[in-house]
């Protein structure tokens, strides 16, 4: 029988080293499958990744952290807070009404989604009000905790903890904005109670509680919220071990207290990665006897731990806890790695060796436990001291030029030298468009053929000349298409990118590869994070071709597609041996000189991608400053250099921007698309509220990530909501985000439609005059 050392995982992948999970939910939204399908799938991924944590030796091994969408989704569903558009009557809630509200269906819009804290994970914002009926209506958390232990595996169940669930809730529609949804708390914690009585009765003998907002910036309010919340529980959490997980940031002095402070529970899980003063506040005042899950292990990225550091780390902490009670963990879910190295074959050795996915942090947490019990493993130590002293040493990382003009930037703001205002006047000169110009945001539908198409050029089975010419087809097909449905400002449908990322990462120095190294974004969506190992610099031109090749299709114009410089440092796995910002400056300057050849080859309209700015905000408002000037100025850099005729378009999506408006008025493009539609036009508040913006603006007039199609009226109507608050001068029409995900049967009426109402509403202002 392998020996249990004191050790944790917070939570892992979902998806399966090969996506197995995407590929079920897939099926079975296209009815391809069946329902039992689809849990098959699921079943065998949970009982290989229990069976794999409990053969690594890890004590304190999670459930319910798999999801068939995301884990607040799960808790909306255990508490029954289904929004009455869906027409669920009761009982326990099934893929129907589930999968409705995190997908819409072809009558009612899903759900707002949102990003969860500082990842590119995202998570489905529940929506809740005073009139909501909160009942017990999903029991996936006992039944999961049953499947482990049947298995033979005594897991520690995991509930998102209920103050987070509300903090991360927002009111919903018809709901007064101020109403205080941590009111709610007396009405779902007799449903929590329920769930852990189940969990006692079957057996449980650990609970786990995910309570991350703790690390935001709380008032005494919220903070008094987990207090009540957890002497409400006490009673029914008697004879469990309650284990309170937080991560992704210190905590507070105050709120580390309110922690040590709540009845009931046994251990603390802290994130002493990214919250590394977090351990001063543990060596301050620890609360005797109580058990301390410290996260070493770091879950968010893909370099091997430093095991001498981590080792020294916890040894000072075993002095201040004792040794029975501390226990080694990861700093978050392994959510955000990939699954597993040994699935990468084509990583050169000497990479590979400085890497650690999922699995191998599992064993890393493993031996850091043994380590501390006195059975060190002296090999593993050894070569994994080795694979440090490597990187560290590696002249591949290093750069000198790169990191020379690097520091050159300081001094400069970066500004192009005219006012938006005159840049927009000599744009409309050159490029006559319509008010209420439509354009989309980038990506087409990704077709099967477009795939296998991409696939055989990679894997050597058909010829540059073929790969070419099929791309060609492809973009004549959306040129067509896009000048049939009359939209004036076209796109290429980036048809030779299966990521927007992984495209320019591939072409940049300083970027390596995974060919399994996906990570889960939302529902079956995954992407594949680039690993930035070194000095980044752009040694030839990246879509100049492409672009140019599609502009020689159409007279109107065609918008050269990139992404900018925070979005590809936020969607990677970045080197963590120098700060992030001088990294962003690195990329930065290799999208200037893209920008720059764009300009050169006659493409008059360049939109930089900045999807994930707001993302990569810190969660402590004290450091948002800081962050704030360098991702800003990064994208000033990357078209500073351009002449006032050429057009500057960036592009935001599923995040809440209202707290940075003035940085994104600073970002000085002339036009910004952002996602509006799906979060219920939330961004439209902040110009109601007196904000003024110059620049182009297209607030998305509909949910992209939703098969549904919206009608003329209904865009009609957004855009008369978007009219009320911004200048007719300065409107765009086009959707929330990009169109890869979805099929050319939903793309075509959709944008049919959306170019219709933007027709009525120009007739309508004509009229109007």
């Amino acid at each position: 029988m392998i020996q249990k050392m004191a050790s944790h995982i917070v939570g892992y992948p979902r998806m399966g080293p090969k996506r197995e999970l995407k590929f079920a939910l897939e099926s079975f939204w296209d009815k391809k499958s069946s329902a039992e399908d689809l849990q098959k799938v699921a079943a065998d991924l949970r009982s290989s990744i229990w069976k794999q944590m409990s053969d690594a030796g890890i004590k304190y091994i999670p459930s319910n952290t798999f999801s068939y969408y995301d884990q607040v989704l799960d808790a909306t569903s255990m508490l029954g807070a289904v929004p009455p558009r869906y027409g669920w009557n009761g009982g326990e809630i099934g893929f129907d009404t589930y999968f409705s509200m995190a997908r819409g269906n072809a009558s009612v819009p899903a759900m707002e989604m949102t990003k969860w804290f500082d990842t590119n994970y995202h998570f489905i914002v529940p929506e809740l009000g005073p009139d909501v009926n909160f009942s017990y209506a999903s029991h996936k958390a006992v039944d999961e905790y049953k499947e482990a232990r049947a298995l033979g595996v005594n897991t520690v169940p995991v509930l998102i903890g209920p103050v987070s669930y509300l903090l991360l809730s927002k009111p919903a529609k018809g709901v007064e904005k101020t109403f205080s949804l941590l009111s709610l708390l007396p009405k779902i914690l007799p449903i929590y109670k329920e769930v852990i009585s189940e969990l006692k009765a079957a057996g449980a003998s650990w609970i786990q509680f995910d309570e991350p907002t703790l690390v935001l910036d709380l008032d005494s309010h919220k903070l008094q919220a987990f207090t009540a919340a957890y002497d409400d529980l006490e009673s029914t959490l008697s004879g469990l071990n309650v284990l309170i997980e937080t991560y992704f940031a210190d905590l507070t002095t105050e709120a580390y207290k309110t922690l040590i402070g709540l009845k009931g529970v046994t251990a603390y899980g802290l994130d002493l990665v990214r919250g590394a003063q977090t351990l001063d506040l543990v060596k301050s005042n620890f609360p005797k006897g109580k058990y301390l899950f410290a996260g070493a292990v770091d879950g968010r990225n893909i370099w091997a731990n430093d095991l001498a550091a981590s080792l020294s780390t916890l040894k000072e902490l075993e002095a201040v806890v004792g040794k029975e009670n501390l226990v080694v963990s990861t700093s978050c879910s392994l959510l955000h790695t990939a699954v597993d190295l040994v699935n990468e074959t084509k990583l050169d050795d000497e990479i590979k060796s400085w890497l650690a996915f999922a699995a191998q942090k599992v064993v890393e947490v493993n031996a850091l436990a043994k380590a501390l019990a006195g059975q060190k493993d002296e090999a593993f130590f050894s070569a994994n001291a080795a694979a440090q002293a490597s990187r560290k040493s590696s002249p591949r990382v290093t750069n000198e030029a790169v990191q020379k003009a690097a520091a050159a930037l300081k001094g400069s703001d970066h500004r192009r030298a005219t006012n938006v205002s005159a840049r927009l006047d000599a744009q409309q000169k050159k490029l006559n468009l319509p008010i209420l110009p439509t354009t989309t945001i980038g990506s087409f539908p990704q077709t099967l053929e477009l795939r296998r198409v991409r696939r055989e050029f990679k894997a050597n089975k058909i010829s540059e000349d073929d790969y070419i010419k099929a791309i060609k087809e492809e973009i004549k097909k959306v040129v067509d298409l896009q000048e049939e449905l009359d939209i004036d400002v076209l796109v290429h449908g980036e048809p030779e990118r299966n990521d927007m990322v992984e495209y320019f990462g591939e072409q940049l120095s300083g970027f390596a590869f995974t060919v399994n190294g996906w990570v889960q974004s939302y529902g079956s969506r995954c992407v594949k994070p680039p690993i930035i190992y070194g000095d980044v610099s752009r040694p030839k031109p990246m879509t100049v071709f492409w672009s140019s090749t599609a502009q020689s299709m159409t007279a109107r114009p065609m918008k050269g597609m990139l992404t900018g410089p925070v979005t590809i440092l936020n969607w990677s796995f970045v080197r963590n041996d120098q700060p992030r910002f001088e990294t962003c400056y690195q990329i930065a300057l290799a999208i200037k000189d893209e920008v720059e050849d764009l300009e050169k080859a006659g493409i008059n309209v360049i939109q930089i991608d900045e999807a994930a700015l707001r993302e990569g905000l810190p969660l402590r408002k004290s450091e948002h400053a800081f962050y704030l000037k360098w991702a800003v100025h990064s994208f000033r850099i990357t078209n500073c250099g351009v002449q006032d005729t050429t057009q500057i378009h960036t592009h935001m999506c599923y995040s809440n921007f209202n707290d940075i408006i003035h940085s994104i008025i600073d970002m000085d493009a002339d036009v910004i698309t952002i996602e509006n539609s799906r979060s219920d036009e939330k961004l439209l508040s902040v110009f109601r509220e007196g904000v003024k913006y110059g620049a182009g603006i297209g607030p998305g007039v509909y949910d992209i990530h939703s098969p549904r199609i919206p009608s003329t009226e209904e865009i009609a109507d957004r855009i008369n909501k978007m009219l009320a608050v911004l200048e007719t001068n300065i409107l765009w029409v086009n959707p929330d985000c990009g169109l890869k995900t979805r099929k050319y049967a939903e793309v075509k009426p959709a944008l049919n439609n959306m170019v219709a109402a933007a027709k009525l509403l120009r007739t309508q202002l004509a009229s109007a005059k």
